[in-house]
Order: C-alpha cells, then sequence, then structure tokens
C-alpha cells in the first residue's frame, strides 16, 4: 500500500532529509579522535592519566583514547559524561555537565527515564556545538583526574583548540 501525501512530505522536508535518505551532521572520525587525544593530552600535562570519549549525533562512541594508567571505571565514566553532556546539553542548550548540575537539571520530567544508565550528572563532560549555528554535534567526558573539574577543564582545553574546525 502506498502513502503518496507522505512521501510527499518526507521528500520535501527540509530537516535533513532527501527523499528517503536522512543525512546528520557529525564530527568526522579524524576531529573525533584528535579531540580525544588532545583532551588525554592537557591532563598528562598535569599529571593526570585520563580516559576521554567522544561521542556522536546518535550517543555512541566514536573515539575513545586510554591514559595509560588509568582505573578501569574511567572508561564507563568518560563515556557517560560525553553522553549526558550530549543528549542533556542538546535538550537544555547548556554546555557542560557542570552547567547541567547548576541548573539543577537532574533528568527528565519523567522520573522513571532517570535510570538510563548512560547518564551521569558530574562535571567531566562539554558539549560539541557547530561554530556557524550552534547546533550540537556529540559531546566529549573525561575521567580520571582527581576531580571532574579537573576532567572538565581537559575536555574544555580540547574543544577550545579544535573549536574553530568545527564547520
Amino acid at each position: 500500500m502506498a502513502f503518496p501525501a507522505v512521501h510527499a512530505a518526507v521528500a520535501q522536508s527540509p530537516g535533513g532529509h532527501a527523499g528517503h535518505i536522512v543525512t546528520m551532521q557529525k564530527l568526522d572520525w579524524s576531529m573525533a579522535g584528535q579531540l580525544a587525544i588532545e583532551a588525554v593530552r592537557a591532563c598528562a600535562a598535569q599529571g593526570y592519566s585520563v580516559t576521554a570519549t567522544v561521542v556522536d549525533t546518535t550517543g555512541h562512541q566514536q573515539a575513545v583514547i586510554k591514559g595509560d594508567s588509568v582505573p578501569l571505571q574511567s572508561l564507563s565514566v568518560s563515556y557517560r559524561k560525553a553522553y549526558t553532556a550530549y543528549s542533556y546539553g542538546l535538550a537544555f542548550n547548556l554546555n557542560t555537565t557542570s552547567e547541567l548540575i547548576a541548573a539543577k537539571v537532574t533528568g527528565p520530567a519523567n522520573g522513571a527515564l532517570n535510570t538510563i544508565p548512560e547518564v551521569l550528572f558530574v562535571p567531566g563532560g562539554v558539549t560539541l556545538r557547530r561554530v556557524s549555528d550552534n547546533s550540537v554535534l556529540g559531546g566529549i567526558g573525561v575521567s580520571g583526574a582527581p576531580g571532574g573539574e579537573k576532567d572538565e577543564a581537559c575536555a574544555q582545553a580540547a574543544v577550545q583548540k579544535y573549536r574553530a574546525d568545527f564547520r
């Protein structure tokens, strides 16, 4: 059974659809890797071994760089910080997990959704935004420094170094 009215609406949709093809904006693998490397490097320069994870606009890991002597849990924590910065940064138009915490964002209004295992309201995540229109491209999370504010500073340093390339 054909749905001509639906097909016509999809084919003419301005929001990233061309016919039946969905397109999305995200950083390429190379930039994601550079961000993760730079965040680990920024923390290493201060004597901290960390893991940095970049997630794309699907919330999946796009790049992960693990320092030489990080604790096991830093892998999952860095991902969860990146995921939270991406998904809640998008939903609440904030740029870091610290900003989400300061705004007292603790999860969706539906309390049942607060059990999503990927969400972690701890400093160390930064929302990645396109320069031209501030649209969200993903998130970066860092874990392993002695304190989330130090993790977040390393993530911010990486973003600042490469932000001009987020076009």
